[in-house]
């Protein structure tokens, strides 16, 4: 049983993120004639024909965090002895129950993305759909848009066919679970028809990524801070960073391939949107690399500034303000879309290749109708002008929503860092100074992991300098932390 005070201060953290979704614009359910749009869709029954090819032979597995069911995307991977692969990756098609200009689409464009909290999420579609009828929830016969791939030993992708296909998923698994049959030698799932795809999407997983590395990418493999509810244990929240499994980033290859195969084939066609990203701001990477060697990592002249991120141990003590610190490098992304001529930079400078965001049509809005639109271009069409017009009015919707819910996402861990420490006023802590923000300092505290501002009072300690910070007061509903530097690590 949970006592009635601690009851009482959970009601505080979740009035608390309500207040932030109200203020921030976050919609909350679904209005009644959605909701029943929604329901009356979700009992639309896809069949193979003449435009959705019968699939349901591949066999695809989905691999999601534990709990999920707004299962996007199922793959299967084949390869050869000569070291090539085919790649198969089923998304959900959400267009076969998301009518054009229905109450469902329009309520989607109100919202843009589906928004993470710590107690709920609020989603793009109503559950019916998003977790039931559109999602690729295993042994369940699902409308989908189907990609094949085609990868040569090297890593190059040499074809690629997009159409509607009927699937079935056979498995839903956690990276995890990934990891464990990989890890040990095809046990876990042996005798599954699905299995030896498993042990293939490791090798098309880190062949991508030497290739990623030869072109230049880099992907930062940022440890992120979560909030949690531990409600198997007790009511309360909690803060963790998360460190990628390997299996994620096996994933996330398939993904960037599939936006880079979309992108391509929306500027071949010069139609489409993509997802830019300007180059490295040359003033940040030089600070950057001075963090880094006063947080204590070896940086050679000679090493480019993606090498560096990928030579990092991830278990590094340091490595959180590090790759804090690494995120300033980069310019923010933007979407941009484009007709009858393909955009004069067209790149995602970070990834080092044209890029489209295609693969989570239930979670991201813009996904839909580029699937749709790499459909028509793999079967010879072009898109309507009304179709290209959704497509020019789609980058102001999603920029707005990322900024929305990059907000709120900020919010509800300012909130659930302040709930952890509201018991711990007067305590002194050791942190890493991140930087200064006007005339506090940002800083890293390790336990809890709780990034907040300081109080300088006196000399301005430097990036990577190691510190001791006191808690001077809280304020949870405001989601508000108040620091002061109480001085160095070495009694300074």
């Amino acid at each position: 049983m949970t006592s009635g005070n601690n009851a009482g201060e959970q009601n505080v953290v979740e009035q608390a993120l309500d207040a932030a979704r109200e203020e921030l614009g976050v919609r909350c359910g679904f209005p009644p004639e959605v909701q029943a749009a929604a329901e009356q869709a979700a009992t639309r029954v896809a069949s193979a024909g003449t435009d959705r090819e019968d699939r349901r032979d591949l066999p695809l597995v989905t691999i999601d965090p534990p709990g999920s069911r707004d299962l996007d995307q199922a793959l299967f991977i084949e390869s050869n002895e000569a070291g090539a692969f085919v790649v198969w990756y089923a998304i959900a098609d959400v267009g076969f129950f998301v009518d054009r200009g229905g109450a469902v689409e329009a309520e989607a464009w109100k919202r843009g993305l589906t928004v993470y909290g710590p107690d709920r999420k609020e989603p793009l579609y109503p559950p019916v759909l998003s977790q039931g009828a559109a999602s690729l929830l295993p042994d369940e016969d699902r409308p989908a848009i189907l990609f094949r791939f085609d990868v040569d030993a090297a890593g190059a992708l040499t074809g690629t066919d997009v159409r509607r296909a009927l699937v079935r998923s056979r498995a839903q698994l956690t990276y995890a679970q990934v990891v464990e049959h990989v890890d040990g030698g095809g046990r876990a799932f042996a005798g599954k028809a699905w299995a030896d795809g498993l042990t293939a999407m490791r090798a098309f997983g880190e062949l991508r990524q030497q290739v990623e590395a030869a072109r230049g990418g880099v992907s930062i493999p940022l440890v992120d801070q979560h909030v949690t509810n531990h409600t198997a244990r007790r009511l309360g929240y909690a803060l963790e960073f998360e460190t990628p499994k390997d299996s994620e980033e096996w994933n996330e290859q398939v993904s960037l391939l599939t936006g880079h195969a979309a992108a391509r084939l929306m500027l071949d066609a010069k139609v489409g949107m993509v997802r830019v990203m300007g180059p490295p701001d040359p003033d940040a990477l030089d600070a950057f690399r001075r963090a880094a060697g006063a947080m204590g990592f070896r940086w050679p002249r000679e090493t480019s500034y993606p090498d560096f991120i990928r030579s990092l141990d991830l278990k590094h003590p340091g490595i959180t303000p590090l790759l804090w610190q690494a995120r300033r490098v980069n310019r923010g992304a933007d979407y941009l879309a484009f007709d009858g001529a393909a955009p004069t930079d067209p790149l995602h400078h970070a990834l080092a290749m044209p890029y489209a965001h295609a693969t989570a049509p239930l979670r991201r809005l813009g996904d839909r109708y580029v699937l749709d639109l790499l459909v028509q271009l793999c079967a010879g069409a072009r898109p309507s002008a009304a179709e290209v017009e959704t497509l020019r009015r789609l980058p102001a919707v999603m920029d707005e929503a990322e900024r929305r819910e990059s907000k709120f996402e900020r919010r509800a861990v300012d909130v659930a860092e302040a709930w952890v420490l509201r018991d711990r006023v007067g305590e002194r802590f050791a942190a890493t100074v991140l930087g200064a923000r006007g005339g506090d300092v940002e800083v890293q505290i390790e336990d809890p992991p709780v990034r907040a501002l300081a109080d300088v009072r006196g000399r301005k300690p430097a990036p990577g300098d190691a510190v001791r910070v006191v808690l001077d007061r809280v304020d949870v509903p405001a989601g508000r932390v108040f620091f002061a530097l109480a001085g160095t690590a070495d009694g300074g």
